[in-house]
């Protein structure tokens, strides 16, 4: 029986595929479970429509992600902390402090998991933290750490 593959199907096929499949295999599993459908000139369409609605938003992800990246490509921060004797900080800097500095910087609301700490940031200075947004993008923010108050 020739089916639509209407999801990823581990050792069959990938979505919107056309697979010539056993016909018990295709009414008594795939069929009921949704994971394709028959390969009827509707049901080709449509997979074809929705794989090619997927493919732009994916494209337009990218995109926004690419312009996230040159904005914050060497982009400087500031966050300020109390400080005790010696230049050291009271408790850290967090993701979550450096997500809202680069908010006030470059108006960019950034997710505070997507900031890649090495280590936690405890003494005064300047710092270069990664942020992933995507598996080939990653900027490096540039984080100034100053007393409070000055």
């Amino acid at each position: 029986m020739r089916v639509v593959l209407l999801k990823d199907v581990p050792n069959i096929g990938k979505t919107g595929q056309i697979k010539d499949v056993p016909d018990g295999y295709a009414r008594n599993y795939l069929l009921k479970t949704g994971l394709a459908a028959a390969a009827t000139h509707e049901a080709r369409s449509s997979t074809q429509a929705k794989l090619d609605a997927e493919q732009k938003k994916q494209a337009r992800i990218e995109a926004e992600l690419a312009a996230a990246a040159k904005l914050l490509d060497g982009l400087q921060v500031v966050v300020a902390g109390k400080t005790g004797a010696g230049d050291r900080l009271y408790g850290s800097v967090t993701s979550a402090d450096i997500a809202t500095a680069v908010q006030r910087a470059a108006g960019y609301e950034l997710d505070k998991r997507k900031i890649e700490l090495a280590e936690p940031i405890r003494s005064l200075g300047d710092y270069k933290v990664t942020v992933k947004l995507s598996g080939a993008l990653t900027p490096v923010l540039k984080v100034k750490v100053v007393p409070q108050g000055s």
